[in-house]
């Protein structure tokens, strides 16, 4: 068995630009947070959009879902997804994820109608092989985590409204959606180890 997630990994130049405002971020919140709250920053090296989560998967399953995903994709265009904004779940008064990711109005827009049909297309190519993990109904919401607030949800949210961060105007760059990866995740203890399996792209590119 292995863990393993979904993904569309980000170019160099756009996680340089994406670092620098989980940088920022993470000065604001740190100078002034007290000892109760507790945040883990996601490592430059493990940020990017998660499209699937699957959990455990036997290793067998591998190439069919290489398979499945690229037929699923193959007749799909890329899709270009602006990040113009921090955001937090479940809410900004206590936030558990800290993110960057699209306006809501870009969710509106036929580029997110796009996004979604290749995340359904994906998901029933999934559910083919009987991954179909963690499908709650909700619209696929594309975000990058920037950081996870372990304590102190409250006293975040306190210091991100203070900080007025999320109110201004921001502009990190385009996360194309070209290729989707599946990736292997190794639980140690200094944080997860990402490995690549394979990688297809978008519209059989």
């Amino acid at each position: 068995m292995l863990r393993a997630f979904l993904a569309v990994e980000l170019g160099d130049d756009l996680k340089r630009q994406v670092v620098l405002v989980q940088e920022d971020l993470r000065r604001r919140l740190g100078g002034e947070a007290p000892k109760a709250v507790r945040i883990a920053w996601v490592q430059a090296s493990s940020i990017h959009l998660t499209v699937k989560f699957l959990g455990d998967i036997d290793e067998s399953l591998v190439e069919p879902m290489h398979r499945a995903v690229g037929v699923a994709i193959q007749e799909h265009r890329p899709v270009f997804i602006p990040l113009e904004r921090i955001g937090t779940f479940p809410h900004p008064r206590e936030p558990r994820v800290l993110w960057v990711g699209p306006q809501g109005r870009w969710e509106e827009s036929e580029e997110a109608q796009r996004l979604a049909a290749l995340h359904r297309r994906v998901e029933d190519g999934c559910a083919s092989l009987g991954c179909a993990m963690a499908m709650d109904g909700r619209p696929f919401s594309p975000h990058l985590t920037l950081a996870r607030v372990k304590e102190g949800a409250r006293e975040v949210g306190r210091l991100l409204a203070a900080s007025g961060v999320m109110d201004r105007p921001l502009f990190v760059g385009t996360l194309a959606v070209k290729s989707i990866a599946l990736i292997k995740s190794d639980l140690k203890p200094a944080g997860p180890v990402y490995t690549k399996l394979w990688q297809v792209g978008v519209g059989g590119g």
